[in-house]
Formats: C-alpha cells, structure tokens, sequence
C-alpha cells in the first residue's frame, strides 16, 4: 500500500489529492501546512499526522523512513515557486514526488531535479490531468493520424476569483509564475502534446488578470485567453457558472465541459502504475510559460474574440 505525505494541506487543491490518495487504496500518514485550516483531512484520513512547523514535519518523515513503515510518496500542493524545492525534500526523504502544476517556474530547474533523480533512485511525476481526459485523448489520435499542420485553434479559459486571490501569494508574479502559467501551463502542456512543439509565440495581452496570444505549434496556431476576471464570463453561460473552457478547432466546438472531476485519481493510477508524467515531459510547457513572461505587448489583428468582446 502506497503511504503518502502531504504539503501544502490547506490548499485549494489538496482535497483532490487527498481524494486520489483514499481512490487508489492509499494512506495519508502525514501532511505540513503553515495553515493550520485543514479540517477536510477528517474526511479522508483522520488519523494522519499534521504539522504547521516544516522542521516537525522533516523530523517525523525521517523517524518514519527509519522505521519499516516509510513514506513511499509524497505530494507537493505548495506554492508554484516552491514545488522544486518540496521536490528535492521528497528525493532526499527517500519519497517519490507527486507534483501540483506547474511543477516549476522556469525550465533550468528541471535540470537539477533531473539530477537528484538520478543521485536519489527515486521519481518525480507531475500532475498533467488534461492529457488524461478521454476527449482530449481522442483528440491525439485524431491529429495524429491528420496530415493537416495548418489548424487554427481558438482557447478561452475563465476561471473567476474573488478578491481574496489579489491578496495571497497567486498574485505575486514571482511566486506564481503569472497567470498564464498559474491558471493555463497545463492547458499549454496539452496542446503542445496534441498539436507539436512550440514553433513561435507572440503576447498581445498581459495583465495580472488577464493574457493572450498566439502560439505557433507544429500542426496548429493557437490563439488563447486567460482570465480570472467574472466579468469576462460570456452572457450565454448557465446561471451560476463561475469557470468557461472552450476551445474551437478550425471554428467547431470541442466539448470537454464534463469528466474533469477523477482526473487527480486517474492521474494516481498512472503514477503508480510506473506510467506518471515526469520532469521531461513538462519541460515544453515550462519552456513557453518562461518565455512568455519575458515577451513584449505587442497590437496585433489575430487577437483572441474575448479581447474584443471584454475590450481587455
């Protein structure tokens, strides 16, 4: 049975894992938050361990790897711009990692995380859920099997937040990665393992609460808007609907609005299973989000329809 540790257990996104962890047959025996708001552990596990000091943490991990019970896994729910570091913890600890996206900020990390595989003997896999949605995968086998290299792809992701998201650590672009990488490196990471490597890229937009673009790929050009703002929702959303994904390949509708909800639990399955998504197949992804960051803002005709309907 897998035996897992947990940081970062206040999270948004630590509930999924947690439910992944209890999915698969696992145990959580440990989990680290300076927060200490962590009552959703009850529902899954509540006789794990639960830390607000990292130095208790570390010392109760390490009793555990010296008896016979160890931590065999251990997922990083952090913030973005310490993922690699958890993740050097996590090898060193004698844990494979299982790693929230993205998995870092700027792709010559991935270089010594890399090498402390290498050092250590043990795995970092990276949660990638998109590529493990069932529309997604037969959108693959369909292009693949396209001789076509020039499909025009329009992405729209919405996600809205309140305010509270202006003052935590998702604002801080240097914590974050900003919001395409924040928000969109895994939308990124999926089209790039559908459509091909990234040819070129241009940034029409960028704002802490909005971005846009065009990404030149092997077999498509993808013109995409990101946004937290709920003012950039469209009208015709259902009522109460709070996040938009679209996405239109050479102008008809790709739905994929359902089956997103298990993805953390496939995504266990596949990391335990020998098959996770690991430190090279994120490093396309890592490498546009960096670059992006570091573009200039320039006009062009090809913006996304948002920008012109949100007049962004």
């Amino acid at each position: 049975m897998a035996r897992f540790a947990l940081i970062g257990a206040a999270g948004y996104i630590a509930p999924r894992h947690m439910r992944a962890m209890k999915a698969v047959g696992g145990d959580l025996v440990v989990a680290y938050d300076p927060n200490d708001s962590v009552g959703v552990i009850d529902s899954h596990f509540p006789d794990a361990h639960f830390f607000t000091e990292f130095e208790r943490f570390d010392r109760h991990v390490d009793k555990l790897r010296r008896s016979s019970a160890p931590v065999t896994h251990m997922a990083i729910c952090s913030p973005n711009y310490l993922h690699d570091a958890h993740c050097r913890f996590a090898l060193r600890a004698g844990s494979d990692a299982i790693c929230e996206k993205p998995l870092v900020l700027n792709p010559w990390n991935l270089d010594g995380l890399a090498e402390m595989e290498h050092e250590t003997g043990r795995k970092i896999s990276t949660i990638l859920q998109l590529r493990l949605h069932p529309t997604i995968q037969a959108l693959k086998a369909r292009i693949a099997a396209d001789p076509r290299t020039d499909h025009e792809i329009e992405l729209t992701y919405i996600t809205s937040r309140g305010r509270w998201y202006h003052a935590s650590w998702k604002a801080d672009e240097g914590k974050s990665g900003g919001i395409a990488t924040n928000i969109g490196v895994h939308f990124f990471d999926m089209m790039i393992d559908v459509f091909g490597p990234v040819q070129s890229q241009e940034l029409h937009h960028y704002a802490p609460t909005r971005g846009a673009g065009v990404v030149q790929l092997e077999k498509a050009r993808v013109r995409w808007f990101m946004s937290i703002d709920r003012a950039d929702l469209p009208a015709n959303r259902r009522e109460g609907q709070t996040t938009w994904r679209s996405i239109t390949i050479d102008g008809e509708e790709l739905e994929f609005s359902e089956g997103f909800t298990d993805l953390h639990t496939r995504s266990y399955e596949e990391i335990l299973a020998g098959r996770g998504y690991g430190v090279d197949d994120v490093r396309a992804s890592v490498e546009l989000v960096s670059k992006l960051r570091n573009l200039p803002v320039i006009a062009s005709k090809a913006s996304h329809p948002a920008i012109d309907r949100t007049g962004a």
